[in-house]
């Protein structure tokens, strides 16, 4: 890969293909015209802060599970309606990308960005002071629909810089420093709980915002230039997306990476009652179990990005993220149902850890193949990317807590059956035999 700073020009001056654009790190160029004057490849501070934005969803997510079972107690609500905090979140966030993604593509990527990051702001501040179950749920929803443009945005400012295996790479690297988050906040947010309540946590994500906002507005660069942003309105931003739906390949690896997200999910909702009320393990240990897998999941993804990508076919390498998800998924279910008899925590956090790192595999990828399906519209592509992805897991959430909390059956249930849905996904749209699943295959 080129050193970060790096830049390059054709010939004939024209502008340079994607694979040579990039925002550039550095502090010498104005905001405003670093992408109208043929910005570099992300430096060093950009990426970091890109992967600060991808970690939005996490930290939201994260921070705030050792606390449900302490929510469910002071505002006197089952586990199942605490649940939906989370399940209202993600559909903030599935929804919010359909509308701040096609808005970065009119109006460029930094307007949308901060805007959504000051809204966020403010519901993360609100959600502290919820007084009811009901009002938590309605704050949580619009700091879903706020935060999702940290996400939605962060992916269309790869497609902007990177494509093909170069993606593929930046993706994993994301990975790295996003996944920095699941390992530290769990943490965080136990440890908050020895000091204050679950009030505290979301005090403590409003800081977060506010420091992540102020960056965004001082360091990170425009990199749509105007010449190639959508005026059209919402016609044009309606047949750019009717022109991804239409593309198998690209339906395909969407519902591939938003079925695995789902097993992923279903694990972030289920795993605080799973493992501290199921297995009587306490917040820290919950924590440190979170962080571990977490690890793994980091971890994959770098031997991912540094040694697979550009040396096996990326379809071939979700095959295997895909298949790995599965099996452990067929022995959680095994186990919690007790075909093997009465187990304890420790097999079923070995099966959870190998599902976590297998993902490592199948995310970075799964998103990498759908988006160098188009050239254009990289928001409107991410925002079908991610609303999917948010959306099923959405749905995945409150499926976990039928049952109550005190069995972890339903969790592995809904990780088989999402990780079968997206193999089913991959084998029959995607047709990676077929080798044109990455090829770019639109024009939108």
């Amino acid at each position: 890969m080129p050193e970060p700073g790096r830049t390059t020009q054709a010939s004939d001056g024209s502008e340079r293909c994607p694979e040579e654009r990039a925002a550039s790190g550095g502090a010498a160029a104005p905001p405003a015209t670093a992408a109208a004057g043929g910005a570099a490849r992300a430096g060093l501070f950009v990426t970091f802060l890109l992967g600060g934005l991808t970690a939005t969803a996490p930290l939201a997510m994260d921070m705030y599970l050792p606390s449900l079972p302490e929510v469910t107690r002071s505002l006197h609500a089952p586990a199942a309606t605490v649940q939906l905090t989370l399940t209202a979140c993600l559909i903030g966030m599935a929804a919010g990308q359909l509308v701040v993604g096609p808005m970065s593509d009119r109006w460029g990527r930094r307007r949308p960005l901060l805007a959504g990051l000051a809204v966020n702001v403010v519901a993360t501040a609100l959600c502290a002071l919820a007084p009811t179950v009901e009002t938590l749920i309605a704050f949580r929803l619009v700091q879903g629909l706020a935060g999702a443009a940290g996400i939605v945005i962060a992916r269309a400012v790869v497609r902007d810089m990177y494509e093909g295996v170069a993606m593929a790479r930046f993706f994993s690297t994301l990975m790295l420093i996003s996944g920095v988050a699941p390992v530290v906040a769990p943490v965080i947010g136990g440890q908050l709980l020895r000091f204050t309540g679950w009030r505290g946590v979301f005090v403590l994500l409003t800081v977060v915002g506010l420091v992540l906002g102020a960056l965004v507005w001082a360091r990170l660069p425009e990199t749509l230039p105007p010449a190639r942003r959508h005026a059209g309105g919402i016609g044009e931003t309606l047949r750019a997306m009717r022109g991804l739906l239409a593309d198998r390949v690209f339906v395909g690896h969407t519902l591939t990476g938003g079925f695995a997200f789902a097993a992923l999910f279903a694990y972030i909702s289920a795993s605080p009652f799973v493992v501290q009320d199921i297995y009587g393990a306490s917040p820290g240990t919950f924590s440190l179990l979170f962080a571990v897998n977490s690890v793994g999941l980091i971890t994959v993804g770098q031997i991912n990005g540094k040694l697979l990508v550009g040396r096996v076919r990326l379809e071939n390498v979700l095959a295997v993220g895909l298949a790995l998800t599965a099996a452990a998924a067929c022995a959680l279910l095994l186990m919690t149902t007790g075909v093997f008899g009465e187990v304890g925590l420790a097999p079923v956090a070995a099966g959870l850890f190998v599902l976590m790192s297998a993902l490592g595999l199948t995310m970075p990828n799964a998103q990498a193949l759908a988006l160098m399906r188009t050239k254009r519209a990289a928001g409107a592509a991410s925002a079908l990317l991610g609303t999917c992805s948010f959306l099923i897991g959405a749905l995945a959430s409150p499926l976990v807590g039928l049952a109550g909390e005190h069995t972890a059956v339903p969790m592995a249930v809904v990780q088989v059956g999402a990780a079968l849905v997206s193999v089913v996904c991959f084998v029959a749209l995607c047709r990676p035999w077929q080798g044109t699943a990455g090829a770019e295959g639109t024009e939108h």
